[in-house]
């Protein structure tokens, strides 16, 4: 996510750092620097002239220029007014007090509203809430079918009518459905349909009218840049947006959507799609996006997804464990692997660390395969063997290896990452450990 962006800003900072005195002049070579780099990754041109007005303003100030680090001053004001353009801060549904709530996904086609909506109502049911999908989508073939299968996988209610295309009609008997079956919120798929299309839009405000949404989010691909602004003010017009979904942000290395939608439309962006994992559904933090733009990391929310997938008694049980014995088995390594795996891809999480560069990060790829290898091996070890990994020796290798449909060396590799794994954890003990609680080795990193 915005590694180009990320990559010229950085380059735009170091010259302004590497300056032990910062001028006019200098502020203003900076800033021309950054100007590039925000028109590079698609950001409106007004908004990068009034953004870089403002950075400018608060930059050529005397109490910045006679700093101790003007430069590091620079780079605080930047990362200042990407917040305010961003949002300030994260808002999320505004469901009122009426149920069911109803929540309208709308955009174009192929920007991903319907595992948009899948997403949103797992994480609706994870706070609490009991939400119901209804399939609103009557012309994209397999619309309806897609939408159950994501329902069934996440274990959320679709109403569904195949064969039916009375949109309107479907979505009142969909939200009358929720309203007896004593559902919380109601979330439309609707058709993806182009801003340009009149009658399209027209069955928008149908539905609009007849249901009364208390959330109308545009669902917008992120990889679109400044196209994504111009279809979020066509839709504002015909449905009173409330909201904006950028999908695909996983695949963006411009970002110039994120940048750009809330200061042309006023309407706050509200979560970001940033896997294709049913999961993968962000609340959006202005200030933990300019972070990660800045390469100042995102450890709050590496955090909270930490949380939210580490199982809280497996980890204090490991935790334990490491205090009373001083190592791991094999079991206690495979439950931590498969963990780990569940906070998303490692390219992603690495990028969430402060000071990780992301330069350095793009051609840094962990083959998926190597897990799945790994965790062949370890599959194909006795129960006994997990516990007691000294008792392997040449013929249990042998024996793991073609279980495993690898080789031998594949095994010996394992094993000897293992052996020094529990080293590492040793190391972490003896220094006084307690750091790394519901982290999934249940013990911090090594600086």
């Amino acid at each position: 996510m915005f590694e180009d962006l990320s990559e010229k800003l950085e380059t735009a900072f170091r010259g302004l750092r590497s300056r032990g005195v910062l001028d006019e002049a200098a502020i203003s070579e900076g800033l021309r620097e950054i100007r590039r780099a925000l028109l590079e990754a698609d950001v409106n041109y007004q908004v990068a002239r009034d953004f870089l007005a403002r950075v400018e303003e608060r930059a050529k100030g005397q109490q910045v220029l006679r700093s101790v680090s003007p430069g590091q001053q620079v780079v605080k004001i930047v990362h200042d007014e990407l917040v305010e353009l961003l949002g300030s801060r994260a808002r999320g549904l505004d469901l009122g007090s009426r149920k069911p709530a109803v929540v309208m996904l709308v955009g174009l086609q192929g920007s991903g509203k319907t595992t948009t909506a899948a997403k949103l109502a797992q994480r609706l049911k994870r706070e609490g809430r009991t939400p119901l999908l209804v399939a609103a989508d009557v012309y994209r073939p397999a619309a309806v079918e897609q939408l159950r299968t994501l329902g069934s996988q996440v274990g959320i209610p679709v109403h569904a009518e195949p064969g039916e295309t009375d949109v309107p009609g479907i979505v009142e008997r969909g939200v009358e459905a929720a309203r007896k079956g004593g559902r919380g919120v109601v979330i439309l798929d609707t058709a993806g349909r182009l801003h340009v299309d009149p009658q399209m839009m027209e069955e928008l405000r149908v539905v609009h009218e007849r249901v009364r949404p208390d959330e109308v989010l545009l669902v917008a691909d992120g990889m679109t840049g400044q196209d994504a602004v111009n279809v979020a003010s066509s839709f504002d017009a015909d449905v009173a947006l409330t909201g904006v979904i950028l999908t695909k942000m996983d695949g963006d290395a411009r970002g110039g959507a994120a940048l750009s939608i809330r200061a042309v439309t006023g309407k706050p962006i509200k979560f970001l799609g940033t896997s294709e994992r049913l999961d993968g559904l962000e609340l959006f933090h202005p200030d933990r996006l300019a972070g990660r733009i800045l390469q100042m990391g995102d450890v709050l929310t590496l955090v909270e997804r930490a949380q939210a997938t580490v199982d809280e008694g497996d980890a204090k049980a490991l935790e334990e464990k490491l205090r009373r014995k001083g190592d791991l088995d094999l079991e206690d390594f495979l439950r931590s692997l498969k963990q780990l795996q569940r906070l998303g891809p490692l390219e992603s999480i690495l990028k969430m660390l402060p000071g990780v560069n992301t330069r350095a990060l793009k051609d840094f790829k962990v083959d998926s395969r190597r897990l799945k290898q790994t965790q062949a091996i370890v599959l194909s070890m006795t129960p006994q063997e997990r516990r007691t990994p000294r008792i392997l020796n040449g013929s249990r290798r042998k024996r793991i290896a073609l279980g495993s449909g690898t080789s031998v060396a594949d095994v010996n590799r394992l094993l000897k990452q293992f052996t020094q794994m529990n080293k590492v954890l040793k190391g972490l003990r003896g220094g006084g450990g307690g750091r790394g609680r519901g982290m999934p080795f249940g013990a911090s990193l090594p600086r």
